[in-house]
């Protein structure tokens, strides 16, 4: 392995624009990884998550900010320098094990070696040294459909980590796992950090924040868009902005309220305007995802805010 760095990121922004409209998962996002660290990204579907991922592994590239690794700046890099980034200095780990049914669990680990030019005899020494140290020696020449769950994503790891990267990045690595599985996992994961790798871990899984050294909130559930309760908002006051976190869901007593879509070139689209006795914000809060779009009181406005967990037995009342 080589020597692992920092990984530091700051002010990192990820733009996409979709049939016109801006979407950033990613707005400026700060953090540091030291080798020898867990570094958990503890957020809901849908809140950057493997976005973030993908640009710490040099697949997608950023609008704007920072990924440095050593010296290493990945944003604004060549295609060349983030293959290069992939192939050298990081392992990747996925919620859906991503093996390929047909070959063995060796043959699995030593593929991506030979695609990286390594001898084939060197590659299956490699592999099955891999297979040893997660645990599955004997198991080496066994098919995905022939292993469990845990097992599968113990071939996985093996295979992301058979070049020696400095960084591991897993996706949701316990998801599709039971409760005994993932504590395998969790344990290899705990090993794998104490012989001083960088280990990136995306996960709504709590289970996995007690090994972490740092937890990276991808969407602050501490931020409130607005006071439970009600109150009066004057005309033209914001309500709450795209891109922001979502915990509130309103109810107007009076008055109208301008739903509207900011769009990639910074214009405006007016998506609706609601009044007395109607509803809004509700799908970010019950879903776990950012405001998809902002909301501006339309002359003076009296609303009610609730939380996901009162608006629903409000409904189920109603």
């Amino acid at each position: 392995m080589a020597e692992p760095r920092s990984l530091v990121v700051e002010q990192l922004v990820m733009e996409f624009v979709h049939d016109g409209y801006a979407v950033r998962p990613l707005d400026g996002l700060s953090f540091t990884a030291h080798a020898g660290e867990i570094a958990m990204l503890l957020g809901p579907s849908g809140s950057g998550k493997t976005t973030l991922l993908s640009c710490l592994g040099g697949m997608i590239s950023p609008t704007s900010g920072s990924i440095r690794f050593g010296d290493a700046e990945l944003v604004g890099a060549t295609p060349a320098e983030r293959n290069a980034h992939r192939r050298d200095r990081v392992g990747f780990v996925f919620q859906s094990f991503n093996l390929i049914p047909s070959l063995s669990a060796r043959e699995n680990v030593a593929a991506p070696l030979m695609l990286a030019g390594w001898d084939r005899r060197q590659a299956y020494e490699r592999a099955d040294q891999m297979l040893a140290e997660v645990g599955l020696a004997e198991r080496r020449n066994h098919q995905p459909s022939q292993l469990s769950g845990g097992q599968q994503q113990r071939v996985a790891i093996a295979r992301a980590l058979a070049h020696d990267p400095p960084v591991l990045l897993a996706d949701e690595p316990t998801a599709s796992l039971d409760h005994i599985q993932a504590e395998e996992i969790i344990r290899m994961l705990r090993t794998l950090r104490d012989a001083g790798r960088i280990i990136i871990v995306s996960s709504h899984d709590t289970r996995i924040i007690p090994i972490a050294d740092r937890v990276v909130q991808m969407v602050d559930r501490q931020a409130t868009t607005g006071e439970l309760g009600r109150r009066r908002v004057a005309d033209g006051t914001s309500i709450f902005e795209q891109g922001e976190p979502a915990d509130v869901i309103y109810t107007i007593e009076d008055g109208e309220v301008d739903i509207i879509r900011i769009l990639a070139d910074g214009t405006e689209e007016a998506l609706a305007r609601v009044g007395a006795g109607a509803y809004f914000g509700e799908l970010g809060p019950l879903l776990g995802f950012p405001r998809s779009a902002s909301a501006r009181a339309h002359g003076d406005t009296v609303l009610v805010a609730h939380d996901p967990a009162a608006f629903r037995s409000q409904l189920d009342e109603t």
